[in-house]
């Protein structure tokens, strides 16, 4: 199963919950075409909900990248929630963890929002 998108608003905060696999293909165009309809609708500020992926590869990791910079190049930023064990020791292993701001709690993430 590749990815699935299920954005929803939170205040001025646009959630996107993820689930499935985030792979090379359509998991993650999946991903990056749900992230660049975001930005195109003017949503400044991200929060993709990771607890329900199952899987991602290097092209998944990649996509995650490519989003940050996207909603970053447009003015927004691109948060984190809800790692699983796998995606939170990929993002330690290649040194991502740093990059993105990475929050447990939803509520608390939303609040961060500038």
């Amino acid at each position: 199963m590749s990815a699935k998108l299920s954005p929803r608003q939170v205040g001025d905060v646009t959630v996107i919950d993820v689930a499935g696999r985030i792979t090379l293909g359509e998991g993650s165009s999946n991903l990056r075409e749900g992230i660049r309809e975001m930005v195109a609708k003017g949503n400044k500020k991200i929060l993709l909900n990771l607890a329900e992926v199952t899987y991602i590869d290097s092209s998944g990791i990649g996509e995650l990248v490519s989003g940050f910079t996207s909603v970053a190049n447009g003015g927004g930023q691109l948060k984190l929630i809800n790692l699983t064990k796998r995606v939170k020791d990929l993002l330690q292993i290649t040194k991502l963890y740093t990059v993105f701001e990475v929050h447990e709690d939803e509520a608390a993430a939303i609040r961060s929002f500038a």
